[in-house]
């Protein structure tokens, strides 16, 4: 039972309304260390997970929109696409110029002012590049980041928390060449270890409760290392079966 490992899962509470140009590094900083009881701080090893509409508020990636017309947004849509994949009414599944797809471009008016529509960052790795940078300069800890966004499934109902971007902890867990707990060869297995991390930080965030930030402490040291979603999740177009 040693070997098993456990994690905790820890809102970070506190972190203030986001202004374009504000200091988000600094003032995540802040928040995990201001005085608490019990403390949080920021340990080795500890990963963030920050909601992508933060680092859209911060990096003001942010356009006016008609307050009074829920659709809106839509024409930044197709602004925001380099393909369309499917339409059913009002709703657009694209693909994004970061290549992701997901519905509307990952454009989203949730808890936003009536006024406002957020897009996604331009670089959400290089986006927690510089939040993990600026942990390490003020706190002298390695810390993982992972940038995260909800997006839908094809084939599956629901939402999950995914990562946009990631820095300082292995966007994918390859298994391969590893045995199973019967000793056999796993030969495909690639576990999208930020993806699951986002899911599980989405818990304690939650959708409306106002909570931007959460650390997931207790992480495998082994689990930290380069690597971005862009370059190591996105599938090649070659190896896609759908497309």
């Amino acid at each position: 039972m040693s070997d098993l490992r456990r994690l905790e899962i820890i809102p970070v509470p506190g972190l203030p309304e986001i202004k374009p140009g504000d200091d988000l590094a600094g003032m995540i900083i802040d928040a995990c260390t201001a005085p608490a009881d019990p403390p949080i701080g920021l340990q080795e090893h500890d990963v963030l997970v920050v909601s992508q509409k933060v680092v859209s508020k911060a990096e003001n990636k942010l356009v006016k929109v008609d307050p009074t017309d829920p659709n809106a947004h839509k024409p930044l849509v197709l602004e925001e696409s380099v393909r369309v994949v499917r339409r059913r009414g009002e709703l657009i599944i694209s693909e994004t110029k970061h290549g992701f797809v997901c519905a509307s471009a990952g454009i989203d008016r949730s808890n936003m002012a009536p006024d406002i529509a957020a897009l996604l960052p331009d670089d959400s790795d290089r986006s927690a590049r510089r939040i993990r940078d600026a942990v390490a300069g003020r706190q002298g800890v390695n810390v993982g980041i992972v940038v995260a966004d909800t997006f839908g499934r094809p084939w599956r109902r629901g939402l999950t928390d995914i990562a946009l971007g990631c820095a300082g902890v292995l966007p994918i867990l390859d298994l391969r060449g590893t045995d199973d707990a019967v000793g056999r060869e796993l030969h495909v297995t690639e576990v999208c270890l930020v993806d699951e991390l986002a899911g599980a930080a989405e818990l304690v965030r939650g959708k409306s409760n106002g909570i931007a930030v959460a650390i997931i402490r207790g992480v495998d040291p082994a689990w930290f290392g380069p690597g971005s979603v862009r370059e190591d999740i996105i599938r090649d177009p070659s190896e896609d079966l759908f497309r």
